[in-house]
């Protein structure tokens, strides 16, 4: 890629992205100053990290409370062993793998449902009090290593621009809740101005622009191919699907919908822990069963790389001895073959993903690119080559940072902006009713619900879904897609025809039919999205009168624009006003019962 261009900004800025991750968390900056190229930098010194660990980009996601709901420790500062006592002796609460919750409403994965948070607090306000301590250590960090660095942080910190990646599966909900925890958090204020200082990226997107930033696609996109992003990371798996856009070799397109699977690390360590949990039933160390994981954790799960051997996970001291439970001198015995079955669910959701992908790809793939802190794995790593190798498929990891992939391609995004469409995950749709047809069979199957409009008097079928957007639809940012709608104010002779509010409900279709016309034949794979808001300027009418009821009404006729391809929903509403069209600004309102 060619040289990144100067700021043409007029005075000087930051941008900060914090990747959240399930586990593991990090952050990369760039300051970015006028006529200058800007850096992609990242935060490499925390709180609490051990001198050993200084240089490492990422902290636990972790967040201690005491009682009475007060933040005690947060990141590399919550595992040192001051702490962990401290959060022993006074009972303190961990908050740990939070970020899941987010999604918890669209799984019914065990583990999303057993996450617990601290008693009054919600997910809005841990997530929150997690930003505030990400923004504090970039400020720190800032401060303690560039020239001058408390003026440098007082002349960018009223003025930050932030970029919160999140997993290829969450959409305007969970990103509604991150804005929230922003301004909670204090990022940001509540106008707005504050809320558009607060952009979004999926993982999937990030780790693409990483790749291009760190040259690891040379040999890669070329004549038409298509290439496989896999961030294996702490909670998700994310596949992405993208190929070099036809004549701009500085463009990107996604050619399949990305995917997103709850099968990370933890759910690794999770199936270790139901294991062990059965295993040192009535042993010496049935209590001990969550610092043994820990342990597995740190270690175990870290070096397997082959099911023909043994794993060990230390469980006490080199005396200890237990022959029934396969424990010799303070090491626990696992078989490989147990191990294995803690892996292999993960990589079946990586090859399925990728083998889906495939399929709806317009173009070949050949490479795949495997990034996140689960990555790390050789086990993973060789077996995820091993059932690609009969499809010609070659998998490579970057060689160093692959744990920073996010928050670096994050940056990259906001400086850079390689991707300019996207492909649509499901089928976005909103409910109507519509004119009854008797000569219609589907409509004559829903008889039983038809009704009389109260204004027009015309008889209406509910419950009809009118497709805005088709799923693995490719859209380009600027496309923009349109749905009709007509209001039917009622009003007397010589009242005055005020200002109504407009909204529209947004649904979108999971299942598997191609044309979902109604909404009560698959009623379980359509989901509200969004509401669509705003207040109705004056528009033209057109006045009609329903004889049988004496009533006049009015119809005004106007659009609702969405555009879909961006990494954030927007709308508009549109009228023609003299043959001219016109817009207005219109709202998105998620469901707000966990904000």
């Amino acid at each position: 890629m060619s040289a990144r261009k100067a700021f043409s900004g007029d005075s000087r800025k930051l941008v900060l992205a914090f990747d959240v991750g399930t586990t593991f968390s990090g952050i990369s900056y760039s300051i970015l100053d006028p006529g200058r190229s800007p850096e992609i930098r990242g935060v490499t010194r925390f709180p609490g990290q051990h001198e050993s660990y200084n240089g490492s980009s990422k902290i636990p996601t972790i967040i201690y409370y005491d009682k009475n709901g007060k933040v005690r420790a947060v990141g590399a500062e919550a595992v040192t062993e001051s702490m962990l006592v401290a959060a022993e002796e006074e009972c303190w609460f961990k908050a740990e793998w939070f970020k899941l919750l987010l999604c918890k409403k669209k799984t019914g994965n065990p583990l999303v449902q057993e996450i617990s948070l601290p008693p009054r607090k919600t997910i809005t306000q841990v997530f929150a009090d997690f930003l505030k301590y990400l923004f504090e250590c970039a400020s720190e960090y800032i401060k303690d290593t560039h020239a001058n660095g408390p003026d440098l942080w007082a002349s960018v910190k009223d003025k930050v621009d932030f970029v919160l990646s999140h997993p290829n599966g969450w959409e305007g909900r969970e990103q509604a809740i991150m804005r929230n925890a922003a301004i909670l958090a204090g990022l940001v204020p509540d106008t707005p101005v504050g809320r558009g200082r607060v952009s979004f990226l999926t993982e999937g997107e990030a780790s693409l622009h990483f790749a291009i930033e760190n040259g690891l696609l040379e040999g890669v996109a070329e004549k038409g191919q298509g290439f496989l992003i896999v961030d294996a990371g702490g909670g998700t798996i994310d596949t992405s699907v993208y190929r070099r856009k036809p004549g701009d070799s500085k463009s990107f397109e996604e050619i399949a919908a990305s995917q997103c699977h709850l099968n990370g690390s933890v759910f690794v360590s999770r199936r270790a822990r139901q294991y062990l949990k059965g295993w040192l039933t009535d042993s010496p160390f049935e209590d001990d069963v969550d610092t043994i994981v820990d342990e597995f954790d740190r270690a175990t799960k870290q070096r397997f790389s082959d099911p023909k051997n043994p794993q060990f996970i230390k469980v006490g001291n080199t005396r200890q001895n237990f022959k029934e439970w396969n424990i010799s001198h303070g090491q626990l015995k696992l078989d490989g073959k147990n191990v294995l079955s803690f892996f292999a669910p993960s990589l079946r959701s990586i090859v399925n993903s990728i083998g889906e992908q495939r399929r709806l790809s317009v173009s070949p793939i050949k490479h795949v690119i495997l990034v996140g802190g689960f990555s790390a794995n050789e086990w993973l790593f060789k077996s995820l080559n091993d059932n690609l190798a009969p499809h010609r498929m070659n998998v490579f990891r970057p060689p160093n940072r692959v744990n920073k992939a996010v928050a670096d391609g994050a940056l990259s995004f906001y400086l850079d902006h390689y991707v300019t469409s996207r492909v649509s995950k499901y089928t976005f749709g909103t409910d109507v009713s519509v004119d009854y047809n008797s000569f219609n069979e589907e409509h004559v199957k829903r008889r039983g619900k038809v009704f009389r409009h109260s204004i027009s008097g015309e008889l209406r079928v509910p419950g009809g879904f009118a497709v805005i957007l088709p799923k693995n639809t490719q859209v380009t940012e600027s496309k923009e897609f349109r749905q009709s709608f007509i209001l039917q104010p009622v009003f007397s002779p010589g009242q005055s025809q005020g200002v109504e509010q407009i909204d529209a409900d947004i649904f979108c279709y999971h299942g598997i039919d191609k044309n979902p016309g109604w909404m009560d034949t698959d009623r379980g794979n359509f989901a509200r999205l969004c509401n669509i808001v705003a207040d109705r300027p004056q528009m033209s009418r057109k006045t009609k009168t329903n004889g049988d009821q004496n009533k006049i009404y009015s119809e005004v006729s106007y659009e609702i624009v969405i555009l879909f391809g961006k990494t954030e929903l927007q709308a508009q509403i549109a009228w023609l006003e003299n043959g001219v069209e016109k817009r207005s600004p219109a709202k998105i309102v998620y469901n707000d019962e966990d904000f």
